[in-house]
């Protein structure tokens, strides 16, 4: 075999570090890229960042737990909740009335192993190794328990867990406790006439016991409240001024990077150091460069949303038009991929609302008149006939979708309702039934 040695040219892509920053950027949401400014102070001697005077003058934050109700009165200061959750006032409490220290240890074990909603999960599911405490330990534990916090603490099941509620709250309700007992599928399913026949009762008492059903409590000791109140800053505001909509991104607050000029002079030199610094000095320049195209790009894709979807900042969600990355994309003359880095984990602030700024982007559907609709507003036209419907008797994701194609002229399939009512978490038809007394 000869041994032969070729020179051949080619082309290949390179993603520098300084290309690789500035694709990063581009997805940062504006408190990510705060975080991300102040780190590069401390790995960079040459930046300097000097803080706005009024701070929180320019940040502007809203509730998360409320930022898609459309509310418009945005709060601008998040609330602690209490130092001291619920699991830790239990606990002291358990101390205050249980004074031997394997009871404490006991009750502890299992204050601190109930999950958000209360209930003490399988404790043997996921153990790797003997638990602390056996079978009957941990049943005198939740009986203790349950003694301190509200009736339905500790229980294994949502069964568990109202049938404590009647035992100890009203024992005289011997049907719901029958019901709860042997036909909790079928009150889950709705299935009244079947509890009517196994149960022997009528209609009306049937409903009776389902009303009592709910208003006992499947969440005895919700823990989901023990974290302070989350609250958003979002990174596009959009404004009424003038009669006209306007829009400012919300990055006033951020420091502005500033060369510290105590190493202005290595620059010059030409030893060790001053490569150093030179080299720092590239990447400074490249932070500002990214930072400003990141921003510039943001802009530019807001001013055409604001242009292609006024109806939308007008009147909300049911007025959104079908637009795709693509179409924005070609309008500011970029690649897709760069609009869809750059609206990534945005938050876009409206006067009907807050949203994920991908919310304005929506694929659409053909109609029969050759227009098309987006598919935000078929969701929300769903939404409003299902509310509409005759409770007794609701519409199977069949039927709707014969009414959507027949009188709303919008070609939508079955599996395409199914889909749309499971993301805006509506039930099954079998699942919305009322009881007819």
């Amino acid at each position: 075999m000869e041994l032969v040695l070729q020179q051949r040219q080619e082309i290949s892509l390179l993603m520098t570090i300084q290309l690789r920053q500035a694709i990063e950027l581009l997805q940062y949401t504006t408190q990510e890229l705060e975080q991300y400014i102040r780190q590069q102070e401390l790995e960079n001697p040459l930046i300097e960042l000097k803080e706005k005077e009024d701070r929180k003058g320019y940040e502007e934050r809203v509730n998360y737990r409320s930022s898609y109700s459309g509310t418009s009165e945005m709060p601008t200061e998040s609330i602690q909740s209490n130092d001291r959750n619920r699991r830790d006032e239990l606990y002291e409490h358990a101390k205050f009335m249980y004074k031997d220290e394997f009871t404490q240890k006991l009750i502890r074990y299992i204050i601190y192993n109930l999950d958000e909603k209360g209930y003490l999960p399988d404790l043997y599911a996921d153990a790797g190794s003997p638990l602390e405490f056996n079978d009957e330990q941990i049943e005198k534990g939740i009986h203790l328990l349950q003694q301190l916090g509200p009736i339905g603490i500790g229980a294994r099941s949502l069964k568990e867990c109202l049938l404590l509620q009647i035992s100890h709250l009203y024992p005289e309700n011997v049907m719901a406790a029958e019901l709860v007992q042997y036909h909790l599928d079928l009150v889950a399913d709705r299935k009244w006439n079947d509890i009517a026949s196994k149960m022997k009762i009528t209609m009306a008492e049937v409903k009776e016991l389902h009303d009592f059903i709910l208003s006992l409590n499947p969440r005895p000791c919700s823990f989901s409240g023990d974290h302070s109140t989350e609250f958003m800053t979002p990174d596009i505001i959009v404004e009424m001024k003038d009669n006209e909509f306007v829009f400012h991104l919300n990055d006033g607050y951020l420091p502005t990077i500033q060369l510290n000029k105590d190493y202005s002079h290595y620059l010059q030199a030409k030893d060790d150091v001053s490569k150093y610094i030179q080299n720092q000095y590239k990447n400074y320049q490249w932070l500002l460069t990214s930072i400003e195209q990141r921003r510039n790009t943001i802009i530019k894709i807001v001013a055409v949303l604001l242009e292609r979807q006024k109806k939308f900042f007008e009147n909300g969600l049911s007025s959104l038009k079908p637009l795709t990355l693509k179409e924005v994309a070609n309008e500011i003359e970029m690649h897709e991929s760069t609009v869809s880095r750059a609206t990534a984990n945005k938050v876009i602030q409206t006067p009907h609302g807050t949203y994920e700024l991908r919310t304005l982007f929506t694929s659409k559907l053909e109609t029969s008149s050759g227009d098309s609709i987006s598919q935000t507003k078929v969701k929300v036209l769903l939404k409003e006939f299902i509310a509409s419907e005759n409770k007794f008797k609701p519409y199977s994701d069949q039927k709707i979708a014969e009414y959507f194609n027949t009188k709303k002229g919008i070609s939508i399939s079955r599996r395409t309702i199914s889909k749309y009512r499971e993301e805006l978490r509506i039930p099954p038809s079998s699942k919305r039934k009322e009881i007819r007394v």
